[in-house]
C-alpha cells in the first residue's frame, strides 16, 4: 500500500471537490430561479398592496453571489494557470535530472 498519495489521486480529489462546489452553486442558482418567482406570484396574490418578495430575493441574491465568487474566485483562473504552468515546469526538471 502506498503511503504517498500519487499525482493522479491528487488530481482526482481536486477535480471531485471542484465537482462537489459547481454542483453546490447551480443547486443554488436553480432554487432561486424556482423560488422567487414562487414567491413574486404568493406576494401579489396575497398582499399586493405590500409588496414584501424582495427582501428574500435581495438577501438570497447577495448570498448567491457571494456563493459564485467563492465557486469561480475572481483571479482563480490565474491561480489555475499559474499551478499548471508551475507544474510542467516541474515535470520537465524532473526529466532532465
Amino acid at each position: 500500500m502506498e503511503t504517498y498519495p500519487n499525482k493522479e489521486s491528487l488530481a482526482y480529489k481536486k477535480a471531485t471537490k471542484r465537482v462537489k462546489e459547481l454542483k453546490g452553486f447551480y443547486g443554488n442558482l436553480t432554487s432561486y430561479c424556482l423560488i422567487i418567482p414562487f414567491l413574486l406570484v404568493l406576494n401579489l396574490l396575497t398582499s399586493p398592496n405590500h409588496l414584501w418578495f424582495y427582501w428574500p430575493m435581495l438577501g438570497w441574491g447577495m448570498g448567491l453571489l457571494a456563493h459564485g465568487i467563492n465557486v469561480f474566485g475572481i483571479g482563480k483562473d490565474w491561480e489555475e494557470k499559474k499551478i499548471k504552468e508551475l507544474m510542467d515546469e516541474e515535470r520537465k526538471n524532473v526529466k532532465t535530472l
